[in-house]
């Protein structure tokens, strides 16, 4: 109990009745809304489904909603239920367009609803969730998501699978009113024709014909205007790097770009950029299923990227994207959570390599020694230099290899990869490359690339260092290539002027060393058989094992977020952005397209997809 006082007047007051009446706090209303069109969408459905739940009790819940009215009452139902399901997930991401959708429908809904059912509850129902919406439509201000025409392919997929599977419930509702006994066949034949608006083979009694008629054709018309819907709107594309953009992007990375292995990433074409009021910090990012995705630090000096990090919120905000950043280092992580609030979590661990220690003597290398002097006895030789110092002849070879021996017909890449190999201004970048002459055997053609077997690429680190991003070998080639070209790499360091050399980022790197550990505990244990039993889909345990021959000292790397249940939506984010998870329609006749040489500017190569990702650089070990 609370007691408010009102002059000389004392009165108690419940602290639920005074929370009733203040109504839900404003930034509750999305979700509270969204939550009651999602409810409201399954009763509407389940209303125009299934003719028992009409005639029930729980029919005086669903007359209060939409779409329950006069002869049609049973496609109207349907026809609401799945555009208040349509409009519940825009509602709780605060979309302005789910919010005029609403707006739009709700007066109808509730004069329908007076008109024809003299339904004044309904009415009222309707209303109440109208005034709350117009009451708080500040909070629906978030702007729409990069979109395509291919929305409008997917919609039309998804739409009309959906509306197949509801059809066919429709049409096996009422069994006791089916003519005959007809086939499985003949209900999916009659709800296609259903969808198109025309008899089907499937006969009722009693005018239920017409119910089921009435129902598919609703969801047929359904499926037809949100696709035609979402094929004429105006396009939204995601943003993208444009030439000013890498400009100012090179000019930070020449200041500051030794402090973040990273960086150079940060000049992928399909990321955008929000730079600070100053200019001299930036953030790079790209929109996934909803989630903001940066990787690794800001660009740029540090005591720039609070304003920097600002810009990033402000557009999450604007937007209603999930924030969250993968792959940034310690200071990132701590510089991320002190201005925006955010939480991190360790993700794993990135190898470097410090030229000056690297030896092939000691017991320790005993196994990298062995592997390549034997590639080396078997007459491979290797070759280490800069893109630049390529002729174009042989640079296009390289660039036809590395397509023509990716593992997979999708390149995967995001937060270390680049995505391209000698584009415009990428001249000090690094390449190694393995040779082999091809034996005259007929039983061993010869390879369209010549002696070429294997090709490693890094990315500049500043002035003194540089960072893996892909390494590709021949099928047909000996086992051990890319332990032949680290090695290589890290020899020829010196004289390229390089000190540092960043490899992969093992995932959960600690856990899998300290699990197997004397003394680890049955938890930590446990953990780590998990990470051993998912390293048979994923990379997890053999490219920690690989990075770790090679003796290198151990980077930690965070990932940011907002709440803990944003995690899985961060992780389906990033894996579909990393390309491990592809949502596309299935290729009939999958070929792959040859690489295409960069044209002579500095937003080159836009039909390539990303480079592999650290988890995906093709590790073959011995």
């Amino acid at each position: 109990m609370s007691v408010t006082v009102d002059g000389d007047k004392s009165r108690l007051v419940p602290v639920q009745v005074r929370r009733i009446l203040r109504g839900p706090r404003p930034e509750k209303v999305p979700a509270l809304v969204g939550t009651a069109c999602t409810l409201g969408g399954l009763i509407d459905i389940a209303a125009g489904v299934f003719p028992r739940f009409r005639a029930s009790r729980m029919h005086a819940v669903a007359e209060v909603l939409p779409g329950t009215l006069g002869h049609l009452s049973a496609a109207l139902s349907l026809s609401a239920g799945v555009l208040l399901l349509l409009l519940a997930h825009g509602l709780k991401r605060h979309k302005r367009r789910a919010w005029r959708a609403a707006v739009v429908l709700l007066p109808v809904g509730a004069a329908a609803q007076f008109v024809w059912r003299h339904s004044v509850i309904g009415a009222l129902f309707s209303l109440a969730l109208l005034a709350l919406l117009l009451r708080h439509r500040a909070e629906f201000a978030a702007l729409p998501d990069p979109r395509s025409r291919w929305r409008a392919l997917a919609n039309f997929v998804v739409m009309g699978a959906g509306s197949i599977a509801l059809g066919l419930v429709i049409v096996s509702a009422h069994p006791r009113r089916v003519v005959g006994d007809p086939s499985l066949t003949d209900r999916l034949e009659h709800v296609l024709y259903g969808l198109l608006g025309f008899e089907g083979p499937v006969a009722y009694t009693r005018g239920v014909d017409w119910t089921v008629g009435y129902s598919l054709g609703a969801l047929g018309m359904l499926t037809a205007l949100t696709t035609i819907y979402f094929a004429f709107r105006p396009e939204h594309p995601a943003a993208r790097l444009t030439d000013d953009d890498e400009t100012r992007l090179r000019a930070l990375l020449d200041q500051h770009g030794g402090r973040d292995s990273l960086g150079h990433f940060a000049l992928r074409h399909d990321k955008g950029v929000v730079f600070s009021p100053s200019g001299k910090a930036a953030v790079c990012y790209r929109v996934v299923s909803g989630v903001m995705l940066a990787s690794g630090d800001p660009i740029g000096d540090v005591e720039a990227w609070p304003g920097a990090i600002e810009r990033f919120m402000d557009e999450a905000k604007a937007h209603s994207w999930t924030p969250a950043v993968m792959g940034c280092s310690e200071t990132g992580g701590q510089v991320w959570t002190r201005e925006t609030g955010l939480d991190a979590l360790e993700l794993g661990d990135e190898a470097i390599v410090d030229v000056a220690d690297f030896s092939l003597s000691g017991r320790a290398m005993r196994n990298v020694r062995q592997m390549v002097k034997r590639i080396e006895r078997n007459g491979y030789t290797t070759q280490v230099r800069r893109v630049r110092d390529l002729d174009d002849e042989e640079l296009e070879r390289v660039r036809r290899a590395a397509a023509d021996w990716r593992g997979t017909d999708t390149e995967r890449g995001f937060s270390m990869a680049l995505g391209r190999i000698g584009a415009t201004g990428d001249g000090d970048a690094v390449i190694a490359t393995a040779h082999k002459d091809d034996p005259e055997d007929p039983a061993h053609p010869a390879s369209p690339y010549g002696d070429l077997k294997a090709i490693i690429h890094f990315v500049p680190w500043g002035p003194d260092g540089m960072s893996l991003e892909l390494m590709r070998r021949d099928r047909s080639a000996d086992p051990g290539m890319n332990e032949l070209l680290i090695v290589a790499a890290l020899q020829a360091s010196p004289t390229l002027g390089i000190e540092r050399v960043s490899l992969n980022f093992a995932m959960f790197r600690s856990a899998l060393a300290r699990g197997e550990k004397i003394g680890a505990g049955p938890v930590l244990r446990a953990w780590r058989g998990l990470l051993v039993f998912l390293s048979r889909w994923f990379q997890i345990e053999s490219l920690y094992k690989f990075n770790d021959k090679f003796r290198p000292r151990w980077e930690p790397r965070f990932v940011v977020y907002r709440k803990s249940r944003d995690l899985p939506r961060i992780g389906l984010a990033a894996m579909r952005a990393e390309g491990f998870v592809t949502v596309s329609l299935p290729r009939l006749f999958p070929h792959r397209r040859p690489a295409r040489a960069p044209r002579p500017c500095a937003h080159i190569v836009p039909t390539l997809t990303p480079a592999p990702a650290p988890a995906e650089r093709e590790v073959q070990a011995a």
